[in-house]
C-alpha cells in the first residue's frame, strides 16, 4: 500500500508540478479540468449512477467549465458567486451534518447530482483564478488545507480524547477528535503568520492569501484563518458522510493507495471559493 502511494503521488507530482509553473496557465487549466471530470465521474457513482450515466455526469462537469472557459468566465470577477457558494457550503454542511448519514438519501438524487456538480465547477473556476492571481497566492490556500489535515493528524494522535473525551463526528468519522481540530487551526494560524512575515521578508510580487487578509486588519486574518480551517474539517466530513451512506471507504480506485479524486481535493472544495470570496471582500 505504500509503495502505492508513493508512486501514484510521484506521478501526480509529475503532471501538476509542470503544469503549475508552466508561465501560461493552460496547462494548469486542462489539468484541474481533468481532475474535476473525474470528480463528477466518481460523484455519479456514489449516487447511483454507474455505467455511461456516470460518463454522461462527468461529460456535463467538462462541458459546463468548457463554456466558463470559452465565454471568458475565467477572466472576470465573480464575488457573488463566492458569497453565494460560500454561503451555500456553510449552511448546506451544516444541515448535512445534523441531519447525520441518514438524512443523506432523503435528499433528492436530482439536487445531489446538481449540488455536486456544481461543487466542483465552482471549485474549479476558484482554482484556476486562484492560479492566474499568481502561484503565491494560490499555493497559500493549498497549503493551509494540508497544513490543517496533517497537524489534525498528528494533534488527534498526541492529545485525542484528553480533553473533550468526545469524538468529533462519531457517526461520520470516528477516527477524528476534537483536539485534532483544534491543532489543525492552531497549524493554520502559525501558517498564516508565517506566510504573511515571509511576504515582507521577501517583497513577494503577488501576495498571499493571509496579506490579502492581514491588509485589512490582524483581526481578519485570524478569523479567515481558522474559518478556513473549520471548513476544510467540514469538506472532509461531508465527504465522509456521503462514501458511508454509499457503504463505500473510497471515492474511487482512480488513484492506487489513495482512493479517488475526490478522496484528495475534499477538503478543497469549499475551502477554494471561500479564500476567493474572503479576498475579494478584503480588497474591496
Amino acid at each position: 500500500m505504500l509503495k502505492q502511494r508513493v508512486i501514484t503521488a510521484l506521478v501526480l507530482l509529475a503532471i501538476l508540478l509542470p503544469a503549475l509553473f508552466y508561465p501560461s496557465v493552460v496547462p494548469f487549466t486542462v489539468v484541474v479540468l481533468v481532475l474535476m471530470a473525474a470528480g463528477a465521474w466518481e460523484w455519479a457513482r456514489l449516487n447511483g449512477i454507474h455505467g455511461a450515466g456516470a460518463v454522461a455526469i462527468g461529460a456535463v462537469c467538462v462541458a459546463m467549465c468548457g463554456l466558463t472557459w470559452g465565454s471568458g468566465g475565467l477572466l472576470q470577477p465573480h464575488p457573488w458567486l463566492w458569497a453565494i457558494g460560500g454561503a451555500a457550503w456553510v449552511l448546506g454542511s451544516s444541515w448535512l451534518l445534523h441531519a447525520g448519514v441518514a438524512g443523506w438519501p432523503r435528499v433528492p438524487r436530482a439536487l445531489r447530482l446538481v449540488g455536486g456538480l456544481l461543487a466542483l465547477w465552482m471549485a474549479w473556476v476558484a482554482v484556476v483564478q486562484a492560479r492566474m492571481a499568481g502561484i503565491n497566492f494560490l499555493m497559500s490556500i493549498l497549503v493551509l488545507v494540508w497544513v490543517a489535515d496533517i497537524f489534525a493528524y498528528f494533534a488527534g494522535r498526541t492529545f485525542g480524547l484528553r480533553f473533550t473525551r468526545r469524538k468529533l463526528a462519531p457517526a461520520i468519522s470516528p477516527g477524528k477528535s476534537w483536539e485534532g481540530a483544534w491543532g489543525g487551526m492552531a497549524g493554520v494560524l502559525v501558517l498564516a503568520f508565517a506566510w504573511v512575515a515571509a511576504d515582507a521578508r521577501f517583497q513577494a510580487a503577488v501576495p498571499s492569501l493571509y496579506t490579502r487578509l492581514a491588509a485589512s486588519g490582524w483581526w481578519l486574518l485570524l478569523i479567515g484563518a481558522l474559518f478556513m480551517a473549520a471548513m476544510s474539517v467540514v469538506g472532509d466530513l461531508v465527504e465522509s458522510l456521503i462514501k458511508r451512506s454509499a457503504g463505500v471507504k473510497d471515492s474511487s480506485a482512480l488513484l492506487p493507495g489513495h482512493g479517488g479524486v475526490l478522496d484528495r481535493v475534499d477538503a478543497l472544495l469549499p475551502t477554494l471559493p471561500l479564500a476567493m470570496m474572503l479576498s475579494h471582500f478584503a480588497f474591496a
